[in-house]
């Protein structure tokens, strides 16, 4: 992993000293000296611990890069402060500037960087969906006539609906505001599955009060590439971001990172989502880039 800078990573210009002028995410930092992250309650990249701290994957990230913008900006006495967010509001609060940036399980798409900046993706996910078990759900063709829960402004939408047109399934699709309530939907019966990317389905599960009685199927709709999410057009900001990325992923920080949150009992009440580095981040990590092929 050494060469990845040999290899392509020119884009990031890694080496290049940042430039004298901080940009507008740093200045404001540098005036505050705090730092905001936005989050929302997606176990286990960000959520709210039994003693009320803000934990997880993504929030890991987050703060290894709040220690390279204390070190870049000088600032021994850096705040960081959390921002709750939701599926909708999480890209407003960077857009508007009211968080620095986004540490979650966003997924990083053409379409989103019209609007954001993702760096290196942290995580590969699929979609698929949750089900009571015994409800004789196996694959999408099942919940023909049926009602599907999907949280709102997520990309799921769109594939559940291209799924259920193209194979006409008629399906009705039920939005909620977080996934908390779209698997409460599932739990009450109000809705015959949930739609959402599978990590964070497993942590659902591994949460219920009877985690046998739920199970997570359905062949992927998508592969969904999660990256922290920061405000578009400020490079210098940027450059510092994906520079300590880059940084953990050589120095094998993020893939310890990554077995403490996935194949270890650290999650919610103690679950272990027994989910080893997947193939398709594996191999990203060999060359790290911000771009996908969403």
């Amino acid at each position: 992993m050494r060469d990845v800078i040999k290899h392509g990573l020119t884009l990031f210009c890694i080496l290049a000293p940042l430039a004298a002028n901080a940009g507008d995410t740093l200045g404001k930092i540098r005036d505050s000296q705090t730092m905001t992250f936005a989050y929302r309650e997606t176990a286990p990249f960000s959520y709210t611990n039994e003693n009320k701290q803000i934990v997880g994957y993504s929030i890991d990230m987050c703060q290894k890069i709040a220690e390279a913008v204390k070190r870049e900006l000088k600032l021994p006495n850096l705040k960081v402060q959390y921002l709750a967010v939701d599926s909708a509001t999480r890209f407003s609060s960077i857009i508007e500037g009211k968080a620095d940036m986004e540490c979650g399980s966003t997924t990083n798409n053409a379409e989103r960087r019209t609007r954001v900046a993702f760096t290196v993706p942290h995580f590969f996910s699929s979609v698929r969906m949750i089900v009571k078990t015994g409800s004789g759900i196996k694959n999408w063709a099942d919940l023909r006539g049926k009602t599907i829960a999907t949280t709102k402004s997520t990309t799921t939408i769109d594939l559940v609906n291209e799924r259920s047109n193209v194979r006409s399934l008629n399906i009705k699709v039920l939005e909620a505001k977080d996934d908390a309530e779209a698997f409460a939907f599932v739990e009450q019966g109000k809705a015959d599955a949930y739609a959402m990317d599978d990590v964070l389905l497993y942590s659902l599960r591994s949460t219920a009060k009877n985690p046998a009685a739920y199970a997570v199927l359905g062949d992927p709709l998508s592969i969904e590439p999660y990256s922290l999410m920061l405000r578009k057009d400020d490079p210098a900001f940027k450059k510092l971001v994906d520079r300590e990325m880059v940084r953990l992923v050589n120095d094998g920080e993020l893939q310890k990172t990554y077995s403490y949150w996935f194949t270890q009992p650290n999650g919610p009440k103690g679950s272990n989502l027994n989910m080893p580095m997947g193939y398709l981040l594996r191999d990203s990590l060999q060359y790290p880039s911000d771009k996908t092929a969403q």
